[in-house]
């Protein structure tokens, strides 16, 4: 698991190929298109809209199509899906994901005190990326840090370069000797592909230095920027990655897509990460999860009582941190 770790700190994403069963694989497949079918139609309230990047977005009324079509669906795991939640539950608390997941979370530079186990998880977010209507972009963007942000601004929340002193820091933000250090994570999330998807794009390495001049006067929708590089999964692939790297999205309306777009974190992440989980509006539903048909699989019993407690320490981050606003706005 330490080459997981060190492929983050080098390139700011991870990728491993096939996951899942063909069984597995097929089950999501079947689950993600009744829940598609059904966000489009107007019967699924949370969805990403096309023509807007960040939360919030506004909710169809019952039974009326979004009038621009949609790029994602939100909620997987909310109990109101039905049976399908419970499929979608069986792949996020899936052994091999939050196997990867707590290698990704352990901070080596605490020695034993910064290995991540079930006991830290932290239940986040379960949403989908879907094919839209009409081709649809993102913007270049990281996921905490506004486009606005001053050098000195973007590198202190990022945490990893020392503006006044050039020198490359650690994951707290004190100089380190200018030896690339790994970062200390709160969170990870990932892209597990359903289907062929290559809409991602990303700039390996942004995720540990403040954008170029070239980055910061760049259109929000360039083409082309200098080292990107298109992330290519195939069925059943997942790519884990830092929210910070520098990425942008490109969806064509033209080739299905449907990937589950998942974060856990990790305990201690404070407001900073309520934020980011909780205003996806997780909070209004996650006290009604029923996690009880994870047991029915072999050895289910221990990930549903895994799952319990990762929900548990979510319900108690939401009742620390309360009123969170939102990361990014657009």
């Amino acid at each position: 698991m330490t080459s997981l770790r060190a492929a983050l700190a080098e390139n700011g994403f991870v990728i491993q190929r096939q996951i899942l069963s063909s069984a597995e694989l097929e089950a999501l497949r079947r689950a993600a298109r009744r829940t598609t079918e059904r966000a489009r139609s107007g019967h699924w309230p949370d969805v990403r809209t096309v023509g807007k990047q960040f939360p919030p977005w506004k909710q169809p009324l019952p039974g009326e199509p979004p009038k621009d079509g949609i790029w994602g669906v939100q909620g997987l795991l909310n109990p109101r899906l039905g049976a399908d939640a419970d499929v979608f539950a069986a792949s996020y608390f899936h052994d091999t994901v939050l196997d990867v997941a707590k290698a990704l979370l352990t901070y080596e530079a605490d020695a034993e005190a910064g290995e991540c186990t079930d006991d830290d998880l932290v239940l986040e977010l379960y949403n989908m990326l879907v094919r839209p209507e009409s081709g649809f972009e993102l913007e270049w963007h990281r996921d905490d840090i506004p486009r606005t942000a001053t050098a000195d601004e973007e590198a202190r929340k990022l945490g990893i370069l020392d503006i006044a002193s050039g020198e490359k820091s650690k994951g707290d933000g004190t100089p380190d000797s200018g030896t690339r250090t790994a970062k200390r994570y709160w969170n990870t999330q990932w892209n597990l592909a359903l289907y062929a998807d290559d809409s991602l794009i990303v700039i390996p390495g942004s995720h540990v230095r403040v954008r170029t001049s070239a980055e910061r006067t760049a259109s929000p929708h360039e083409p082309s920027l200098p080292g990107q590089l298109v992330v290519r999964l195939d069925p059943g692939d997942v790519v884990f990655y830092d929210n910070n790297i520098l990425h942008r999205g490109v969806y064509a309306s033209d080739k299905e897509r449907m990937s589950l777009h998942g974060s856990v974190g990790r305990a201690g992440g404070g407001r900073f990460r309520a934020t980011n989980v909780l205003q996806h509006g997780i909070g209004e539903w996650v006290d009604e999860c029923d996690f009880s048909a994870l047991s029915s699989a072999p050895g289910g019993e221990r990930i549903r009582q895994r799952a319990e407690a990762m929900r548990a320490r979510l319900v108690q981050l939401g009742r620390e941190s309360q009123n969170v606003g939102y990361s990014l706005t657009g």
